[in-house]
């Protein structure tokens, strides 16, 4: 199922989709069937006009991360944080060591805050290597740098190393939360990411308070053409999609109860 839903992934993502609709026209072209040769070509251009100059997939994302508000406050207590994994270059840090992190940072700058907000909380990372080969460090090994850089011990960080993908964070933390007794913890992850991250641990019977970050978009962008900035146009388009695609397919497997999950 994780090597199925890679090569799914390679071939639905918007740009990609073009690509392979626009060779599809080729040769249909090609094979004198002109009627779908041109209906292929045209779709595949609409695919294309939609992810680059439109605010389309800001739209869609938008949704996702109003979908689960962060409180206004932090909590009076909180026993433990657990952060989804995600936010490194985990095959640049593989090759050179150190930190590197990429545009999902925000997760564990705010996990960050939060561990000395609560100096006795527990911080459990989640997130093995999800490449199809295997071979890199996983956020889990990697976060013990960035936490002991920042002076958090190493007795109150718990690393869940073997994770893929996030069904398997929420499986594999809840033996983990299990083991080491620890309620009332924080999910700290993308707030585009919270409504199947929530779901997931729902269904793994984990009950925590979600707490969102690394937000991409405003809030109040409505659908409009957008000609400024076509390459964010189309990170924010293949993100959304790639988020949708993983509820509708996790909700369809049984893996989450909702196809949206809400508060």
């Amino acid at each position: 199922m994780f090597v199925l839903s890679k090569i799914f992934w390679m071939v639905a993502q918007p740009l990609s989709l073009v690509f392979f609709l626009g060779l599809l026209a080729l040769l249909l072209l090609a094979c004198q069937w002109r009627r779908m040769g041109i209906s292929a070509l045209s779709l595949s251009l609409f695919i294309l006009f939609a992810t680059l100059y439109t605010s389309a997939g800001t739209v869609l994302l938008q949704g996702l991360e109003s979908r689960f508000p962060r409180p206004g406050s932090d909590p009076a207590s909180v026993a433990c944080l657990i952060v989804l994994g995600g936010a490194f270059e985990t095959e640049v840090t593989t090759a050179r060591g150190g930190v590197d992190l990429n545009q999902a940072a925000d997760r564990f700058v705010e996990a960050l805050r939060l561990a000395y907000v609560y100096p006795q909380a527990k911080i459990l990372v989640s997130g093995g290597d999800g490449s199809l080969s295997g071979r890199f460090e996983g956020d889990a090994v990697i976060s013990q740098r960035f936490f002991s850089a920042f002076g958090i011990p190493d007795e109150r960080l718990i690393g869940e190393a073997t994770s893929r993908n996030t069904h398997e964070n929420a499986l594999n933390s809840r033996e983990l939360l299990q083991r080491e007794g620890l309620q009332n913890c924080l999910l700290v992850t993308s707030a585009f990411h919270m409504p199947r991250s929530v779901g997931l641990f729902r269904k793994a019977e984990i009950n925590t308070i979600p707490w969102p970050t690394d937000y991409r978009t405003a809030g109040n962008v409505t659908l409009r053409l957008d000609f400024t900035q076509p390459t964010l146009n189309a990170q924010q388009t293949a993100t959304a999609v790639r988020e949708w695609i993983g509820l509708f397919a996790y909700w369809l497997t049984g893996r989450i109860e909702e196809l949206y999950p809400a508060p």
